[in-house]
């Protein structure tokens, strides 16, 4: 028995999320049934961490313990023809055997994507947010230069357990352009319940001129009020989970 590790990229727009619900299309309920056809016997596969619905990803982490006489790429293959369409495995590796995707975890990379433009793009859409008026670009930049550093984000999620820490590590925090398309990357050692997807809609606005920007460093040293709402699912993706050293896989 040996425990594998597997990056796993997925269309979120289908699932209600990635953790296992009994009645419910997830991610890892989809993994589990592809693992069962191999023989796989376990209870749970481990995930690093959990994406809401319609949220998508490209670098999600899974482990699970397998018999399994043939090489990696057999595997590999093996998983993906019997995973649907809409979910793939990336990379599959040998892990150590106290490898936990979620615990060992060190950070976290998301990127939320942006469009301005004034009419519908059903094509676009699916995986970007379209907003209008258009964000000032200067804005945006300033905005996200507040964030790396460690802050009580309280104001902008709610921590995975009630009572639980609101304080988090943002090791990074970017906008990036290309034509009418922003995309915002940010990294940190943990994110609280829809923490990215506010942070989004909160630089959206005030990047619109409907929200004053001197609001947004006093939600981070304050815990002040922000504007209401949260940005769409479809903009968001789970880029990367990062391990120490100590915890690299073996091909």
């Amino acid at each position: 028995m040996v425990r594998y590790q597997i990056i796993i990229a997925y269309d979120g727009t289908d699932f209600v999320g990635s953790q296992r619900q009994a009645k419910s299309r997830t991610v890892q309920g989809e993994l589990e049934k592809a693992l069962q056809k191999l023989g796989w016997d376990g209870s749970s596969a481990l995930m690093a961490g959990r994406t809401d619905a319609g949220v998508h990803a490209s670098g999600q982490v899974a482990a699970f313990d397998l018999g399994w006489d043939h090489s990696l790429a057999d595997l590999n293959n093996a998983l993906n023809a019997n995973l649907p369409a809409d979910m793939a495995i990336c990379q599959v590796q040998i892990a150590p055997a106290d490898f936990h995707p979620r615990f060992d975890a060190k950070a976290r990379l998301y990127r939320y994507r942006i469009f301005c433009q004034r009419n519908r793009d059903p094509l676009r859409e699916r995986y970007a947010w379209r907003v209008w008026p258009a964000v000032d670009e200067a804005t945006l930049h300033s905005l996200a230069a507040l964030l790396p550093g460690k802050f009580d984000f309280a104001a902008f999620g709610s921590p995975p357990r009630p009572g639980g820490s609101t304080e988090r590590h943002l090791m990074r925090a970017s906008w990036h352009k290309q034509e009418d398309e922003w995309r915002f990357e940010v990294q940190a050692n943990a994110f609280l319940y829809h923490m990215v997807r506010r942070l989004v809609h909160t630089q959206v606005v005030i990047a619109q001129g409907k929200f004053p920007a001197e609001n947004f460093a006093r939600a981070l040293a304050e815990q002040v009020e922000v504007p209401g709402g949260i940005a769409p699912s479809n903009g968001l993706s789970l880029v990367e989970v990062s391990y120490s050293d100590n915890k690299k896989l073996e091909n």
